[in-house]
């Protein structure tokens, strides 16, 4: 269960099936084998094991309601796929009609007559901050000139940054608006003498996805030479659909915005190459050696990214201290060591490479000697890059999450809400029941304890001592009321 929920799902894959060797009759690992294969979007195989799950426990509701989701999702793909055809290509842009779209009197936010000014993002920043909407029509034109600008970019947009010019980096932002406001705040907005390149994972998990994208596709449209943006592992169908953004996309808009976001993000370029030297991608370096930099121009990425290959590795791969390469702990792409990015610095003539992806304590940190470097934009701690033309030597800035409006943090995420109250164990009722007038470290201490015992349930002795130990514990401390 640590790895489903750390989002590691190749190490739970690889737990489960060798739970499955020492006992096929484990349910729980057809289970949690079958929550990895779904977030990975393995619908088929996580329905095969939900199946399993739902035959030994008919009256189990949740693995009741798991089969039945997972068999919906099944057959709305193999529906769509029937109905589509190798020769439709059309866009859904061509059944966009702005000229049908009446903004209503009532109205009062930014409206987009003409191209996109510094004003109107200022305008449009502000309307989102008061938690008000964007027209859709005007959310439709920025969409629709965004389309067309990214189909003529390349797989790798070079960046030339002159000399005493500051340049900024910034990792995942995952729906974070208000920190995109904050980073803003800091390091001044977007401009021609303030570029900015946003590494990847802009949408999903938070719940101001859209107004981060509007945003970020606002500043584009605006500043085309002076701000960027790579495509993530999270701007892709399989993601959006588990992780938020499609939900919220269509809560607050329609299932047609969210069919062009689909679209759109097939077209975002994979990767950006700094004054020839650092190579910025969302993941991280290829399995196979030897991939030049022409090899990652010739991928074909207009489509929903492999389960392997450069384009996979690009967006889910990430480093590990060990030399060579091994299996990612996510299930998709691999891990990287020093010798992996000395050798890909090397034959491409670059100084470094800037990667995104993870979580880091401060926001950012540097592998393999400097030659690889991580920063991340989201969290409870964010950071990011900045460097200079002359010199490229990166700077970092941290900072700390800022508030938002009390909206619920995973409302359109039904990632979390789908995946684990099977395994969960309800310590509450229990804790409530037998404890209900101890103080809350206390009770705090006794889930603790419940969890624990939970997690190490397939080895009977070391729970018995843990538990023997724990209880005389909890027994004191209610007498003497240590907590």
């Amino acid at each position: 269960m640590a790895y489903l929920k750390k989002e590691l799902y190749g190490s739970a894959l690889e737990d489960a099936e060798t739970a499955l060797r020492i006992d096929p009759n484990y349910i729980k690992a057809y289970y949690r084998r079958g929550t990895a294969n779904m977030a990975l979007g393995k619908f088929k195989l996580a329905l095969r094991d939900y199946d399993a799950v739902r035959k030994v426990r008919p009256n189990d509701r949740d693995a009741v309601n798991k089969y039945v989701e997972c068999s919906k999702i099944v057959k709305r793909l193999a529906f769509e796929k029937a109905i589509s055809t190798e020769h439709e290509k059309r866009s859904c842009a061509d059944s966009i009609k702005l000229e049908s779209m009446e903004v209503e009197s009532s109205y009062d936010g930014p409206r987009l007559d003409n191209e996109i000014t510094a004003e109107f993002m200022k305008s449009l920043i502000a309307t989102f901050k008061a938690e008000k909407k964007l027209h859709r029509k005007y959310a439709y034109k920025i969409l629709l000139g965004i389309r067309q600008y990214l189909g003529g970019l390349p797989n790798m947009v070079k960046i030339t940054v002159p000399p005493g010019q500051k340049f900024t980096i910034c990792g995942d932002v995952h729906g974070q608006f208000y920190d995109l406001c904050n980073i803003f705040d800091l390091n001044g907005l977007p401009s021609e003498t303030n570029p900015y390149l946003f590494n990847g994972d802009f949408v999903d998990r938070g719940s101001f996805s859209v107004e981060t994208i509007f945003t970020l596709f606002g500043y584009k449209l605006l500043y085309p030479d002076h701000f960027f943006l790579s495509r993530g592992n999270h701007e892709s169908d399989v993601m959006n659909k588990m992780y938020g953004f499609e939900g919220e996309v269509k809560s607050k808009y329609t299932s047609q915005m969210a069919d062009f976001f689909t679209e759109i993000f097939n077209h975002l370029p994979l990767c950006h190459l700094i004054n020839e030297k650092i190579f910025v991608c969302h993941g991280g370096l290829m399995k196979e050696d030897n991939v030049t930099l022409k090899d990652i121009n010739a991928v074909d990425r207009v489509r929903q990214p492999p389960e392997e290959g450069i384009m996979c590795d690009l967006l889910w791969s990430d480093p590990h201290d060990l030399m060579g390469r091994s299996p990612s702990k996510r299930g998709v792409g691999c891990q990287f060591g020093p010798d992996v990015t000395e050798a890909f610095c090397k034959k491409n003539g670059i100084l470094y490479v800037v990667r995104s992806h993870e979580v880091k304590p401060e926001g950012y940190e540097e592998h393999h000697g400097g030659k690889c470097i991580t920063v991340d934009t989201m969290g409870n701690k964010g950071a990011f890059i900045t460097i200079k033309g002359d010199d490229l030597k990166p700077n970092f800035t941290s900072f700390s999450a800022v508030q938002h409006p009390p909206v619920k943090v995973l409302k359109f995420n039904i990632c979390s809400n789908f995946f684990f109250k099977f395994d969960d164990v309800k310590p509450m009722a229990f804790s409530s029941s037998l404890f209900g007038d101890l103080s809350d470290p206390l009770k705090l201490y006794v889930l603790v304890i419940v969890r624990f015992a939970h997690v190490l349930e397939r080895q009977p002795l070391v729970v018995a001592f843990f538990v023997s130990f724990n209880v005389r514990v909890v027994l004191y401390s209610f007498s003497s009321k240590v907590f």
